[in-house]
């Protein structure tokens, strides 16, 4: 059977955030969704607990930023090429607070060689609260078995 032929570029994109997914403890552990996942896109959502709010009692920019770093991860590896951040900057725009479903939405700019532009957009509901920008670099390997698929 070619796998390849099999696989389409969804396919293969749901099938690296599958893999990568399983070994991501730390957004699992902020209790973190991966509400969609494409060919350089991925979309995860956080509710902002107690234990995230800050001494202003809004959500620890930390965190919002580290939704928004999930999220560009899983866009960057979504074509079967392991990649990490190489650069990553956030503005804030709007607190978030305690009981906010937080959307981070993440967008490929652009992918040449090794290198990647992401943006990414939290929000809650219709309100923007942060805009990042993140840059990839590709590593060396692949998420899944078959190391000739590429979306």
């Amino acid at each position: 059977m070619n796998v390849k032929a099999t696989l389409s570029p969804e396919d293969i994109a749901r099938a690296c955030a599958e893999a990568m997914w399983k070994e991501d403890d730390a957004s699992k552990g902020l209790g973190m969704e991966l509400v969609e996942i494409k060919p350089g896109l991925a979309v995860m959502a956080m509710n902002v607990q107690s234990h995230m709010v800050n001494g202003q009692r809004i959500c620890h920019g930390g965190l919002i930023f580290t939704l928004a770093d999930s999220a560009f991860a899983f866009a960057c590896n979504s074509r079967n090429e392991r990649a990490v951040a190489a650069q990553g900057n956030i503005s804030f725009i709007r607190p978030g607070k305690l009981g906010d479903r937080l959307v981070a939405t993440a967008r490929e700019i652009s992918r040449s060689g090794r290198s990647g532009i992401y943006d990414v957009r939290v929000s809650v509901g219709d309100s923007v609260i942060a805009e990042f920008r993140g840059h990839s670099r590709v590593i060396s390997g692949t998420w899944l078995p078959d190391t000739d698929i590429k979306a």
